[in-house]
């Protein structure tokens, strides 16, 4: 409720991820986007794609270059934790004016502290002009602004919105997680909804702290019985039977000397309180210390539900956790959950080359914006995967339909058909039936020639055999 720019919010997200908690979840998070032990990351898939293949290979080589402009092989870790970290990603694409046609030339990163989108807006009123007519607006311009000091330096503004470089919006590359706050007007992190429960942790854990400290140890309470002395020669009374039976030794750790401090008392030594003429005389009594110091109940319940914020499981991060490769039955539903979370994330990353390949193609000549609007719809990137759960629940699918399909196949041509064995129980879909018709046919005819073409040898040698012994 306190942040007033995507400036300051960008700061807090990177404050966040200072915590240890937060920094383990992203880090986790990030490791599952991408396989840092490949030598290949991820690969563009242009197999739906229907292309000639020289088109196929012109695409597959810029997307190449593409990679090699921000270096994704050696620095895919911190690219992908800057995006889920700032909720935003900028690169300023620089091409050299007197040869667009040679492409990028290099991807430059910005800090989205610096830089801001501008849209000029023209409003106009329709019907009559009146007051009560309804408003049309029309964007009449779009352009970024970039100030190298930033829009907001501390809590400060250092100048007005609109001062700094004005750059054209085709030259930047931007690309945000696509979550908005409730007026859709200001970009979000995936951070933003952890941070409550980060900020609940760390007041509880600071609060247990001073909670330890302050009742850890056991404390005397003195009872010094002051008669029927006046008020200030009571308190005057007690101040010296606290001087008489106190001793504070402290030790110098610099110098190694052993001091008398008898002038301090803080909150965790002795108490003395004085008691009138009628009491029970001078007492000496101990107050306990802290009986529940032990217990961490709540705070690892708000340590398990800032990591439910973030997606991640619980096990990941506990250590005495052991990983495994089982079943697919094994896997747990929140394992499942977090496999899905990070394809979205994935899908939303792969922006990051849609753009840049767009640029590229474009700029060589290789297809039109049109054409590549067309051709996006049918261009994957696969990215290399280090979570197994996917295929091990694929293999297991694929063994339970064997099994299936070895027991219901006496049955088939008498009471199913081959066409609903694959359709039902392999879950086939038409142009896979075909694609494996096709391959079963070459099998079959390769298996068929084989045979003749022995024949044929064979009764060749024969012929010959026969002219040879004809003769003389």
């Amino acid at each position: 409720g306190t942040v007033r720019t995507e400036a300051e919010l960008v700061t807090k997200y990177r404050e966040m991820a200072l915590q240890p908690e937060c920094d383990a979840a992203i880090d986790e998070i990030v490791n599952e986007m991408v396989s840092l032990d490949e030598k290949e990351l991820v690969k563009i898939d242009l197999d739906e794609l229907e292309i000639p293949d020289t088109l196929k290979k012109a695409i597959r080589d810029e997307f190449k270059n593409c990679i090699n402009l921000i270096d994704f092989r050696r620095h895919a870790y911190e690219i992908m934790r800057r995006w889920y970290i700032d909720g935003r990603l900028y690169y300023h694409k620089i091409i050299d004016e007197k040869d667009p046609k040679s492409g990028i030339k290099e991807l430059r990163y910005i800090d989205p502290r610096k830089i801001r989108k501008v849209r000029e807006v023209i409003k106009k009123r329709v019907r009559g002009g009146t007051a009560g007519d309804p408003v049309m607006t029309k964007t009449q311009n779009e352009y970024y602004i970039f100030n190298d000091k930033g829009f907001n330096y501390g809590n400060k503004s250092v100048g007005p919105a609109t001062a700094g470089l004005k750059i054209a919006k085709d030259t930047i590359l931007h690309i945000t997680s696509g979550l908005t706050d409730t007026n859709g007007t200001m970009i979000l992190s995936y951070l933003h909804k952890a941070i409550k429960p980060l900020n609940q942790l760390r007041t509880l854990e600071d609060a247990l702290v001073i909670y330890r400290i302050a009742r850890a140890p056991e404390r005397r309470v003195w009872y010094i019985d002051v008669g029927n002395l006046p008020k200030m020669k009571a308190e005057q009374y007690v101040r010296d039977i606290m001087v008489k039976h106190k001793n504070r030794l402290i030790y110098d750790a610099q110098s190694g000397d052993i001091r008398d401090d008898r002038k301090f008392m803080t909150m965790l030594e002795d108490y003395w309180l004085p008691r009138r003429e009628g009491g029970r005389g001078t007492e000496v009594t101990t107050l306990p210390g802290g009986q529940t110091l032990g217990q961490m109940d709540d705070v690892l319940y708000f340590q398990k539900k800032f990591l439910q914020t973030l997606n991640v499981p619980v096990s990941r991060l506990n250590s005495d956790a052991l990983f495994s490769l089982g079943r697919a039955t094994e896997i747990t539903r929140d394992e499942l959950k977090f496999a899905k979370f990070v394809i979205r994330l994935r899908n939303k990353f792969s922006q990051l080359f849609d753009d840049a390949l767009k640029t590229q193609l474009v700029l060589k000549g290789i297809c039109t914006r049109e054409e590549w609007d067309e051709f996006k719809e049918y261009v994957y990137y696969d990215y290399k995967k280090d979570n197994n759960f996917t295929e091990l629940k694929e293999a297991e699918l694929l063994m339970n339909r064997v099994q299936i399909l070895s027991q219901i196949d006496p049955y088939v041509g008498k009471y199913y058909s081959m066409q609903w064995v694959r359709k039902n129980i392999l879950h086939l879909d038409d142009e896979q039936m075909e694609e494996i018709e096709k391959e079963i046919a070459t099998i079959n005819n390769i298996i068929n020639i084989e045979p003749t073409k022995f024949e044929f040898s064979a009764s060749i040698f024969r012929f010959e055999k026969r002219k040879a012994s004809a003769l003389p």
